[in-house]
């Protein structure tokens, strides 16, 4: 005699396993993908040349003083001078700050926040590596 009352148990455990399985291998795989878009780029005139942007180095070392070309000065000292002296200098210039490592960030931040004030834009610090 067969019992319509009784209900059938699911055993939902193999597909628990299966999607566990394929959840690991989308997030191991996810990483690895790489899109790239395929674009064709315009074509340039050969002719005209392109000038090279003036630069302007800082240096500012360990001792707090700031070197720019043949002058010295304070750390405090700098923001006045650079503003005094930056009409030497296209406003367009590439602005390198080379600090030492040991100066404080504040420093830095002092002498870059400076260049800016003046209206120098294109400004990187530059490192070793």
């Amino acid at each position: 005699m067969i019992n319509w009352e009784e209900t059938p148990d699911l055993n939902i455990t193999p597909l628990v396993d299966i999607m566990l399985v394929l959840l690991a291998i989308l997030m191991v795989t996810t990483p690895a993908l790489v899109y790239e878009e395929k674009i064709k780029l315009p074509d340039g005139s050969k002719s005209s040349v392109v000038s090279k942007l003036p630069e302007l180095e800082i240096r500012v070392t360990k001792d707090r003083k700031v070197y720019l070309k043949n002058d010295v000065f304070k750390i405090s000292e700098f923001p006045d001078n650079f503003v005094m002296l930056k009409k030497q200098y296209k406003i367009n210039s590439i602005v390198y700050i080379k600090a030492d490592e040991g100066l404080a960030y504040r420093d830095v931040m002092f002498v870059l926040k400076s260049i800016k004030e003046a209206g120098f834009s294109n400004i990187s610090l530059e490192t070793n590596g």
